[in-house]
């Protein structure tokens, strides 16, 4: 039957399959997005002062964050060809290998936050008041990065046993507690007499109004708090079948730690130095004006909340690939990962349609000043494209991580971002082409961001097609596997 053929008749059953797998991760990926807009939502109603800190201080935890987290998820493909091949008994000491990682690598980011911040806000001249505050914010919300590295180890466990809904309920349940520890924490007992009246207990009405320390007090508790979920749910619940996580801790095992960090090391770095990408044409296009900074935060803002989806169905195609191989049937996971790239062209198709119908009215919710607007339209146009090229690329990677192949992601996602995109978008928005085109401005980034996920996915496509036809005939070795 023709490659084809053998690819639709696979479609009608296996798409239902990573839409059940990707719907919980992306309700996860919104909840953990939302701790941050609650954030900057609360700590803005205090003052400009401490919402600048906060803005700070998230720019420079997060991208550790999702270091810890992108190297974590190398776990997700290991449990999941582990149990693919029926081989659960080497699942529960690759999981506590992952969780001495997740200690180690939580333990050096914390020690960072607390040691050089202060340096790196003198380097970027943030004003002394913000810099104070948004120190003590960091310093507060480094107590929690052991806790959410924990819960990240858990988490990509638990994703690659195909059950990746705990993920979304815990991620509800630290909103949950991130909402009024952030209220009593950052507003102190006048938001507290103000919300409820004068009939609250004296020690409550005392309580001091910490604001951006506040913030990262209460980041931190909901990130423990996730973390002690997760394993107290990994601990009681039957899903897991007859794999008893916590039987008995495993102690470092060198070679088992060597390859979570052979698969995973090279994701986080990916996911950095995608991080920094857009970190660094932020801070190009704030010398466009504020009008311009104002539409492109719109514009990314906006398009990065339909990036759940396509993100979200990455992962779940890093489970259904590796399952697959697992199983010993590389020519079905050949058809199960391009079937996963063809219901990511869909999924992008609905988010450029959302795009087309929705830019206006959402436009609004964020201004209304007429300037913003119309260049954030002006955005949204070369969003479309956008939105196209990045879902290819985020599931023709999450396929590639099925193989465990994640270094030849890394070393195109630098050529493709950095090269292609950060440069060429630099060149155009600033330099423009000498007597063929004047600088394009921001339009130029934007440019240069669609060109940077289009050769990225081009790039990988050609990975992933050489790597499954050579799998499915048995002569494609990669790295040990």
């Amino acid at each position: 039957m023709p490659f084809i053929s053998r690819l639709l008749t696979t479609s009608r059953r296996e798409t239902p399959a990573l839409m059940r797998l990707a719907l919980p991760i992306c309700g996860a990926q919104l909840a953990q997005a939302g701790m941050s807009v609650v954030d900057v939502m609360m700590t803005g109603r205090l003052s400009a002062t401490d919402l600048a800190a906060v803005s700070v201080g998230a720019s420079l935890w997060l991208p550790l964050m999702l270091f810890m987290t992108g190297t974590l998820m190398g776990l997700t493909p290991i449990v999941a060809q582990l149990l693919g091949g029926g081989r659960t008994e080497g699942i529960r000491p690759s999981v506590h290998q992952a969780l001495w990682v997740a200690l180690a690598l939580g333990v050096v980011a914390a020690l960072l936050l607390w040691s050089v911040v202060m340096p790196i806000f003198r380097l970027m001249e943030v004003p002394e008041e913000v810099a104070s505050r948004a120190t003590a914010y960091l310093a507060a919300l480094a107590f929690g990065m052991p806790g959410v590295a924990l819960f990240q180890a858990l988490r990509a466990f638990s994703d690659g046993m195909n059950h990746t809904r705990p993920s979304l309920w815990i991620s509800l349940v630290g909103l949950g507690v991130n909402i009024p520890c952030n209220f009593v924490l950052i507003y102190g007992g006048d938001g507290l007499t103000g919300l409820f009246g004068t009939g609250l207990p004296a020690w409550l009405q005392g309580l001091p109004a910490l604001g951006a320390l506040g913030c990262g007090i209460a980041t931190a508790i909901s990130m423990w708090v996730m973390s002690l979920t997760m394993f107290a749910y990994t601990r009681r619940a039957r899903a897991y079948g007859d794999i008893d996580l916590w039987r008995a801790p495993s102690p470092p095992r060198w070679p088992l730690i060597a390859e979570l960090l052979r698969v995973g090391v090279p994701i986080g770095v990916a996911i950095f130095l995608e991080v920094t990408l857009f970190t660094l044409i932020a801070l190009f296009v704030a010398s466009l004006g504020e009008i311009t900074v104002a539409a492109h935060q719109v514009a990314l803002n906006y398009t990065s909340i339909l990036f759940m989806l396509p993100l979200s169905l990455g992962m779940a195609l890093t489970v259904r690939v590796s399952n697959t191989l697992g199983q010993g049937r590389p020519e079905q996971a050949r058809l199960v990962a391009w079937n996963g790239i063809l219901v990511s062209l869909g999924v992008a198709g609905l988010n450029s349609l959302l795009l087309w119908l929705t830019a206006e009215p959402v436009i609004a919710l964020y201004t209304h000043n007429s300037e913003v607007t119309r260049l954030t339209l002006s955005l949204v146009g070369l969003a479309m494209l956008y939105q196209v090229s990045d879902a290819l690329q985020v599931n023709l990677a999450g396929a590639l991580r099925g193989y465990k192949d994640t270094r030849i992601i890394m070393l195109i996602t630098l050529l493709a971002y950095w090269l292609v995109g950060l440069g060429g978008g630099h060149w155009l928005g600033q330099v423009g082409l000498a007597g063929w085109i004047e600088p394009l401005g921001v339009h130029g980034y934007w440019i240069g961001l669609v060109a940077g996920l289009t050769v990225a996915a081009v790039m990988l496509g050609e990975r992933l097609r050489r790597i499954g036809k050579a799998r499915a005939h048995d002569t494609f070795e990669i790295s040990r596997d």
